[in-house]
């Protein structure tokens, strides 16, 4: 049986979502507190509307979001019976990896080689002072997702078949309004509409290319399977989130906590990241940034994801995703 799923508020007035009923074409709708939703197709006047294009003109939206948010008369219907979908579809689906500096420590602990002549102490205060280093060099480390891995914040999630060791990451996701390219520092944080919860699975067997060490990680294999990227349930506008820098990332599976950590831990904030990818790729309305992900995968645990496991998602202020993992018929 499918679970239920979760009832966890988010901050502000309103989020961002995408909604669809029963025989019913999916929707840009604003979500307030109250578990009601406005279709913002209607209300905005514009039949082919999307939430991506509520990004594209933002900046003259937002005060018009605000406006509905507080109509009493605007049309509202209950979030009960209707399906959640991704809250966005992007363009681009930019990815940031070992940018938690506890999660990275473990990782590379957990790697080690047996003939590895460090011990577990020395390992750690090595690696801890490369996460320094890169902190200081101001060197994020970005990959490329599809957004085809994609999928809904309470959708099933199957794990294929040749996935061997399917874990999870859990993150925070920042969602691009204004187009970005070449931005400073400074000026990054202007561009990201809102926040959002992502779970970035990873098949840890193929993140690594065996029969061609030497060119490092496939993360095509390892992270891009159909439906490996969770997300949502809602778009929280970046006004209602006083600091991303400190909010609490949080992932159960089947009820156990697995990873329960502040986002001070992240090495390079939003801001960073967004310039940092910025100085080689224009970044565009509705665009993904994800943050990485905090210690405690399942790789730390030594229990990697299996057929019926239920996990949890939770980020301080943008509500609880679901999701249940199915393993692929043979």
């Amino acid at each position: 049986m499918k679970p239920e799923a979760p009832s966890a508020p988010f901050v502000g007035p309103f989020a961002l979502g995408t909604l669809s009923g029963p025989d019913q074409a999916s929707f840009p709708g604003l979500v307030i507190p109250q578990g009601r939703v406005l279709d913002l197709r209607t209300a905005l006047a514009e039949p082919a509307l999307t939430t991506r294009g509520v990004f594209e003109r933002w900046d003259t939206v937002l005060p018009r979001l605000h406006e509905l948010a507080a109509a009493t008369d605007a049309g509202w219907r209950s979030l009960e019976g209707l399906r959640v979908h991704a809250p966005v579809e992007p363009r681009q689906v930019f990815q940031s990896g070992a940018n938690y500096r506890q999660h990275v420590i473990d990782l590379e602990v957990a790697h080690r080689t047996p003939d590895d002549p460090r011990t577990v102490e020395e390992a750690r205060a090595e690696i801890a002072a490369v996460m320094d280093r890169r902190a200081a060099e101001d060197l994020p480390y970005v990959f490329i997702g599809l957004p085809s891995a994609v999928t809904g914040p309470y959708d099933d999630v199957v794990l294929p078949a040749w996935a061997k060791k399917p874990d999870w990451e859990l993150e925070l996701a920042a969602v691009v309004a204004r187009p970005a390219y070449r931005v400073s520092v400074e000026e990054a944080l202007e561009h990201v509409a809102g926040y959002t919860i992502a779970n970035d699975l990873t098949d840890r067997a193929t993140v690594f290319r065996r029969d061609m060490p030497a060119i490092g990680t496939d993360w095509l294999r390892g992270k891009n399977a159909p439906g490996f990227t969770p997300l949502g349930p809602w778009i929280v506008p970046a006004e209602s989130i006083a600091d991303p820098g400190d909010l609490r990332v949080t992932l159960k599976l089947n009820g156990e906590t697995m990873q329960d950590e502040s986002t001070k831990d992240m090495l390079f904030g939003i801001a960073r990241l967004v310039s940092y990818i910025s100085q080689t790729s224009r970044l565009l309305p509705g665009d993904l940034v994800l943050t990485g992900s905090p210690a405690g995968n399942g790789i730390h645990w030594g229990r990697l994801l299996r057929d019926e496991d239920v996990m949890d998602g939770s980020i301080t202020g943008l509500g609880a995703q679901r999701t249940r993992c199915v393993a692929e018929s043979t």
